[in-house]
């Protein structure tokens, strides 16, 4: 009775389940916007257009005291924003509509799945150039679509195996420089570009190699795995965070967990069980 006597004293009729739906649902979408620009530049010019709009109400809120120049002048910046904001945020924007596009509904049209033999084939690659000190870098497609960043490179179309993965990145060879993409059970292409990190909180001492990594996690939801020349270990990323130093086993694990390739008879008969996931340190550098 007190609640229907306050909405009544607001003149705001008691709100019904679809009022309720509508909450729920603008909270949701407002969460979800602050997770996406937590800890990047989107915040600092979100306060700063706040500013501008708080300014523009401002200069204009009495006419005895309205800065006529001003407000006129802050209108036409407002105008502007939306533009601005979207030329600005387009990389942010991309990775919303693609982290709206990975919803599991989605993934009923045509999943991504990579087999165990595909992670025990990259896995032994890994390890193999790792202990060689010869550097790789190997990204394994998911739901989102890889085509154009295959295009920059050469295109193979080949099934995946660890000799070739090895000669492929074998030193003074055609297709040594860049990045492999794989797709499914295939190597769709080799030597292809990627796009780097932006992150200022990356460690200096990560080459091109780790930031394109890190980079084609933060833009899609693909997996990259990181072999360094210089200090003979692997790396893995996954959603911009990068996991440091794994052994075959480790490497193995990240994979399956990540890519949750579909059981396969034959393997189960050969002695091959999907092996228990532990946690794996993921702190971002």
């Amino acid at each position: 009775m007190i609640w229907e006597g306050f909405l009544e004293y607001l003149r705001i009729p008691p709100p019904g389940w679809i009022d309720l739906l509508d909450i729920i649902v603008l909270s949701f979408l407002i969460y979800q916007i602050l997770l996406l620009i937590r800890g990047t530049r989107a915040v600092q010019w979100i306060v700063g257009a706040v500013l501008i709009v708080l300014a523009y109400w401002i200069s204009g809120i009495s006419h005895e005291f309205q800065l006529k120049t001003v407000h006129r002048l802050l209108g036409q910046v407002l105008f502007y924003i939306p533009f601005a904001i979207i030329v600005i945020f387009q990389n942010t924007i991309r990775r919303a509509l693609a982290n709206f596009g990975r919803n599991p509904f989605f993934r009923l049209f045509g999943p991504r799945q990579v087999g165990f033999s595909v992670i025990d084939e990259i896995t032994l690659a890994a390890t193999t150039l790792a202990s060689r000190r010869i550097g790789g870098l190997i990204v394994i497609e998911r739901e989102q679509g890889l085509r154009e960043l295959a295009e920059t490179g050469i295109e193979l179309d080949a099934a995946v195996s660890y000799d070739l993965l090895v000669n492929i990145f074998a030193p003074r060879t055609p297709l040594h420089d860049g990045a492999v993409i794989i797709r499914e059970d295939r190597i769709q292409a080799a030597s292809c570009f990627l796009p780097l990190t932006a992150n200022p909180h990356i460690s200096k001492e990560f080459g091109t190699r780790h930031r394109g990594g890190i980079g084609v996690t933060e833009d899609t939801d693909a997996i990259a795995v990181v072999i360094s020349e210089e200090r003979g270990n692997v790396s893995a990323a996954a959603g911009g965070r990068l996991s440091q130093n794994l052994n075959s086993q480790q490497l193995r694990e990240f994979l399956v967990r990540h890519l949750e390739p579909p059981e396969n008879p034959e393997e189960a008969e050969e002695g091959k069980p999907v092996p228990k996931v532990e946690s794996i340190d993921e702190s971002r550098p």
